[in-house]
């Protein structure tokens, strides 16, 4: 597929432009309806975790050690834990299961 690169990077400028500018133009008024502003305000949510879970599971050697990382993640989140412990108590697990499975041969 050969073209120019800066006829690419144009188009997907517009439409990058095109997908913020339209609802700000066609949608002039508040949206009042409860039912639309709370599936707009959980839609960014929704697609981070479409987008990361899967990353999450296959991210490294053994889906066991993703699963322990991902649910020591999710315990200490829920318990209100900061984002940078979360993050290093997570991938300390990994770490730690990968040796352990490196380690027993599993």
């Amino acid at each position: 597929m050969k073209g120019n690169i800066y006829i690419y990077i144009l188009v997907m400028a517009a439409v990058t432009y095109l997908i913020r500018a339209l609802p700000l133009t066609l949608l002039n008024k508040e949206i009042k309806n409860r039912y639309i502003k709370s599936f707009l305000y959980y839609v960014p949510y929704a697609t981070l975790a479409a987008m990361t879970f899967p990353v999450i599971l296959f991210s490294t050697s053994s889906t066991i050690s993703a699963i322990l990382g991902f649910a020591t993640a999710l315990l200490l989140a829920y318990k209100g834990k900061s984002l940078i412990t979360v993050a290093i108590c997570a991938c300390a697990v990994v770490f730690v299961v990968e040796r352990l499975i490196v380690l027993f041969n599993f």
